[in-house]
């Protein structure tokens, strides 16, 4: 019975790790659709680390864009490349679910001892 069971949990496992993309054993990137475009444009200037661990839905990540070509230098992107290279970004490294709860309003929040109102 217990040999039956290890197989089962070993049976799910080994289905969820083959629904999951590849790896590139170069960046971490998951090796789906526009991966090699995002590669090429991305770790021309930082670490691969430093976009698997960045979250965002599409709007933040064009946000990340336009602050690195603001600030950093970052060149301009014709329009294909920069939907392709968000698309990605979004659809590969989204916002997590299980996020922090939005701030509480302020109207249910407990006095402030330090403020100046008495």
């Amino acid at each position: 019975m217990r040999s039956l069971l290890v197989a089962l949990l070993l049976g799910i496992s080994c289905v969820a790790a083959a629904d999951e993309p590849q790896l590139d054993p170069f960046t971490g990137f998951k090796m789906v659709g526009d991966w090699e475009l995002v590669r090429n444009n991305c770790v021309a200037c930082h670490s691969a680390k430093l976009v698997t661990q960045q979250r965002g839905n599409a709007d933040q990540w064009l946000t990340m864009i336009r602050w690195m070509q603001k600030k950093q230098n970052l060149w301009q992107f014709d329009a294909d490349t920069e939907n392709r290279i968000i698309t990605y970004l979004a659809e590969n490294y989204p916002p997590p679910v299980d996020r922090r709860r939005a701030a509480i309003a302020p109207d249910l929040m407990p006095p402030n001892p330090y403020s100046e109102k008495p």
